[in-house]
C-alpha cells in the first residue's frame, strides 16, 4: 500500500514555504486566459492614455457598453477631445497577422497553425456607427484606431489607424486641428456617460449572450461566424465520434470552425 503522506508531506512543507508565489501564480495563469490576455490589453492602453496624453486635452471613457437597435455593442476605449473622438478596438494577440483595409477577414499564424478572424476595422465600424447615430455627430469627428498589444507582428501594410501599443499615441497627437469646441466637448462626454448601460456584471452577460445569438444566427443561415464562409456537412472519419455529422467551414484548414448537428 502506498503512503501518501510521504509523498504530500514534503509538497505540503514547499507550499507552506512559497506561499507567496501562490497569488503571483494565479495571476500568470489568469492573464493567460482569453479574458486575462482581453483585460491585459486594455489595461495597457488604459495606462498609455493616462500617463503620455494632456488630461485636460484628451477625456478617456472606457468599457462601454451602448444599446442598438438589435442588442448592444461593447467599446474597449473613446477618448473625446477638441481634435476628434477616437474609438479604440484593441486586440491581444501573437504571430503573424496578414490583412489590410478591406478584406473580411485577417489572418493569424503561429509556427504551422493559421486561422482567421473578423477584420477588427469592420468590427470597430460597427462601434463608431453607434456613437455617432446616439449622438448626432459627423462622421468627420470620428477616428478608429485598431491596437495590437501583444507578441504579434504585422506581415502586410496596415493602414495608419492599425497599429502596435506604442503607435496609439502617435497616431491621436498626429490629429492636430481643432473640430470639436470645448463646449461640445462637455457635453459628448455627458452624453455617453448617461447613454452608455451600467457597467455590471448583468450588462456583461447580457453583451455576450447578444454576441452568441449572432453567432447562432449565422449558422442557421448556413454562414460560419468566424470568417464567412459557407457551413458544409461533414462526417467524422476516426476517433470516438466516428460516424457523426457535423458542419464544417469550407475554408478549411485556414478556418476550422465546427458545429455539431443537433
Amino acid at each position: 500500500m502506498i503512503d501518501y503522506s510521504t509523498i504530500l508531506s514534503p509538497l505540503f512543507s514547499m507550499i507552506t514555504q512559497h506561499w507567496y508565489l501562490i497569488p503571483i501564480i494565479l495571476v500568470i495563469l489568469f492573464f493567460r486566459m482569453p479574458y486575462g490576455k482581453g483585460l491585459l490589453g486594455e489595461m495597457l492602453v488604459n495606462f498609455a492614455v493616462k500617463i503620455q496624453l494632456d488630461k485636460n486635452k484628451y477625456h478617456l471613457i472606457k468599457n462601454v457598453t451602448l444599446p442598438t437597435e438589435n442588442g448592444t455593442t461593447q467599446i474597449d476605449h473613446i477618448v473625446v477631445s477638441e481634435f476628434g473622438i477616437f474609438v479604440i478596438e484593441t486586440k491581444n494577440m501573437k504571430g503573424w497577422i496578414f490583412g489590410d483595409e478591406k478584406r473580411k477577414t485577417w489572418t493569424q499564424k503561429i509556427y504551422k497553425h493559421t486561422s482567421t478572424f473578423q477584420n477588427p476595422l469592420h468590427q470597430n465600424y460597427k462601434h463608431t456607427k453607434t456613437i455617432e447615430s446616439a449622438l448626432g455627430i459627423d462622421h468627420s469627428k470620428m477616428f478608429s484606431v485598431v491596437v495590437f498589444v501583444g507578441e504579434s507582428t504585422f506581415k502586410t501594410k496596415m493602414p495608419d489607424n492599425v497599429t502596435y501599443a506604442g503607435g496609439l499615441i502617435h497616431y491621436i497627437k498626429s490629429k492636430t486641428d481643432i473640430i470639436i469646441p470645448e463646449n461640445e466637448v462637455k457635453k459628448i462626454l455627458s452624453d455617453i456617460e448617461s447613454g452608455r448601460l451600467s457597467r455590471t456584471l448583468k450588462t456583461h452577460k447580457e453583451h455576450i449572450s447578444h454576441v452568441k445569438n449572432i453567432i447562432k444566427e449565422k449558422e442557421s443561415q448556413n454562414s460560419c461566424p468566424k470568417c464567412g464562409g459557407s457551413l458544409l456537412l461533414r462526417i467524422v472519419k476516426n476517433g470516438a465520434n466516428q460516424g457523426n455529422e457535423f458542419y464544417g467551414c469550407s475554408n478549411y484548414p485556414k478556418c476550422k470552425y465546427t458545429v455539431q448537428v443537433a
